[in-house]
């Protein structure tokens, strides 16, 4: 979570913005993340050289020597953030304006890629030297407050604190995953190499980055000196699709920062017949937005005929089988109604997870684990697309901390059951002699079944009642009248002293 200092300079970041003429929350948003693509670009650059330099391994710097720019040919290294961010106000706009900005756009050789075709038509639109000297001098100061952090997801809560800017304008309500449930959900489905990653639902990629993030971590050898490896998780492995534009360009940028060369981002109705997509990913993370009904005319034929229903949230994990290769995984959130909803498509969506594929965990969150955006239940389902009926049991864990407080405010406190989860899950053995009343334990499928498929923990778990012992009535009523002679002894002794 963000300090309150780094909220005060993005806010005031924001004022500067406003103060020069720019009040759409999009325009600023969008402005903003340029700006710090630019300067990540910068930093990410550098890492990757010195990775590079590390491993053994050739490296092209993306600010050679020599970069052309329309007619002109400019010096690569004067591009740099840490250049040009030293240089004159009016010398520094001209700069961005008329050679680092033109140069971003055409940072990527495809012109078919992702990163092309939504960078195609941005815009600078910072009217004044004078605004974006101040502009400038902002961002560095907040990149000072997160280097001092010392904190992997400090850019990500950055963004989350920038949609919510949007949010509270009342424009297209985003807003993210929190980071440390995203960082929860990778840790469970544990992506590998040779892993084929989408999210149809993808808003900043967040959960494409994280799963990045794990790979670099975990598989750092694997995918560095073997060549099919790193050719697949710079160019092949990642899928990202979205209805907003916004979010598209800000995904397809955070992508590249992490330094994936060309992740498919694409402008897309996953619920449509404009997502083709059948038995391709091996691995499916997403939040998908639950934004209530659709009309029957615009959602894909074959998703209504797993479950025919108008509600995005089943049409989702529909979708989800339907994209998922044989042997694939998904991690989903859903909204807890989609657990034990009694409607006829409610109950088809669950049969088909445990009745033809094989349904493995389902982990209830609490209300306030998306606040301040939204206070909804919500709960992480995990399945593999079998094919058949392959479930035997389900594994249920009631969350009930995250690390922050469920208010408004998500301070972090010392409870968290998130460590604990993650290690439970990946010793499932451990979790059969457990028994009802504890925070997680297994469910045989034929219970279920007999529940209607119910998924809610609710109807598995067994509340333990203990028993406890209470004075009598005449003990109580003894006490109360020697405590009624405590307070007259004491209000006599002072009256005489008035």
């Amino acid at each position: 979570m963000l300090t309150g200092e780094i909220k005060l300079k993005i806010d005031g970041l924001w004022d500067i913005f406003a103060a020069g003429g720019l009040v759409n929350p999009l325009d600023v948003i969008e402005q903003i993340t340029y700006l710090m693509f630019i300067h990540d670009l910068d930093d990410a650059d550098n890492r990757r050289a010195k990775e590079a330099t590390m491993l053994g391994i050739p490296y092209e710097s993306v600010f050679q020597d020599e970069v052309k720019i329309g007619e002109k040919t400019v010096d690569g290294k004067q591009l740099k953030w840490s250049v040009f961010h030293d240089l004159p106000a009016g010398v520094k706009y001209t700069v961005v304006q008329e050679q680092v900005f033109p140069f971003i756009k055409e940072l990527h050789a495809d012109k078919e890629s992702a990163y092309s075709k939504y960078m195609g038509d941005a815009i600078f639109k910072i009217p004044t030297p004078l605004v974006f000297e101040k502009i400038v001098a902002a961002l560095d100061k907040i990149y000072e407050l997160m280097d001092e952090e010392k904190n992997a997801d400090i850019k990500g809560d950055v963004y989350e604190y920038l949609l919510s800017k949007i949010a509270q304008s009342g424009l297209n309500g985003q807003f993210r995953t929190p980071r440390h449930i995203i960082k929860m959900m990778v840790q469970l489905v544990n992506p590998t190499p040779e892993d084929t990653i989408c999210d149809p639902a993808c808003g900043t990629s967040g959960f494409l980055v994280a799963c990045c993030d794990y790979l670099r971590e975990h598989y750092k050898e694997e995918i560095y000196f073997d060549k099919a490896n790193r050719e697949h998780f710079l160019k092949e492995m990642f899928f990202g699709y979205d209805m907003d534009r916004t979010m598209l360009r800000i995904g397809a940028m955070n992508m590249m920062t992490h330094g994936i060369e060309n992740p498919f981002i694409e402008y897309r109705d996953s619920l449509s017949d404009q997502n083709a997509d059948k038995n391709r990913f091996k691995l499916i993370m997403a939040n998908p937005p639950f934004k209530g009904s659709l009309d029957y005319d615009i959602v894909s034929t074959d998703l209504i005929r797993v479950c025919k229903t108008k509600k995005t949230e089943l049409l989702f994990l529909a979708l989800f089988l339907r994209m998922l290769e044989r042997g694939g995984r998904c991690a989903c959130i859903v909204p807890e109604g989609v657990l034990f909803g009694s409607s006829t498509a409610h109950k088809a969506i669950r049969k088909e997870l445990i009745e033809n594929n094989r349904l493995q965990a389902v982990i209830s969150m609490p209300s306030g684990v998306f606040k301040p955006y939204a206070g909804v239940s919500t709960a992480v389902l995990l399945f593999t697309k079998t094919g058949h009926s392959d479930t035997d049991k389900v594994w249920f864990y009631e969350m009930r901390a995250d690390g922050f407080s469920l208010d408004d405010k998500r301070t972090p406190v010392p409870e968290n059951d998130i460590p604990d989860i993650v290690a439970r899950f990946h010793d499932l053995a451990a979790e059969e002699s457990r028994a009802r009343t504890e925070q997680s334990f297994l469910v045989p499928k034929e219970e279920i079944v007999v529940n209607d498929y119910d998924l809610s923990i609710n109807k598995y778990k067994q509340t333990e009642y203990v028993r406890e012992e209470y004075p009598s009535t005449q003990e109580i009523l003894t006490d109360l009248n020697e405590l009624e002679l405590e307070i007259t002894a004491g209000l006599a002794e002072l009256e005489e002293l008035l």
